[in-house]
């Protein structure tokens, strides 16, 4: 006879949830290689900024030292960081606090 003793299952003690919300920045970061035309030229192209926009952006990283310049998933963000490494940019994904 093959008798089954009770199982007690506990739920997980860890938060194992996923903050799906928050999204994921891209920060360029200033450097002493790139014309600053360049760098507005750049936001133009692959973000479809206006040159207006563009050139606060570049401002923004040359005074500042950085720019959040898109936010998004991470998956858009990381494709956009692969897209300013191509063209010479520095930058870098971040989590959006």
């Amino acid at each position: 006879m093959n008798s089954a003793l009770p199982v007690e299952i506990q739920e997980p003690i860890s938060d194992t949830s996923v903050d799906l919300d928050r999204p994921w920045n891209v920060v360029v970061w200033n450097d002493p290689v790139n014309l600053m035309s360049y760098v507005v030229l750049i936001f133009q192209k692959l973000f479809g900024y206006s040159h207006e926009k563009a050139t606060r952006l570049m401002l923004e990283v040359h005074n500042d030292g950085r720019s959040v310049v898109i936010s998004g998933r991470r998956e858009q963000a990381e494709h956009y960081v692969a897209q300013l490494h191509a063209h010479g940019l520095w930058a870098t994904t971040q989590r959006d606090s």
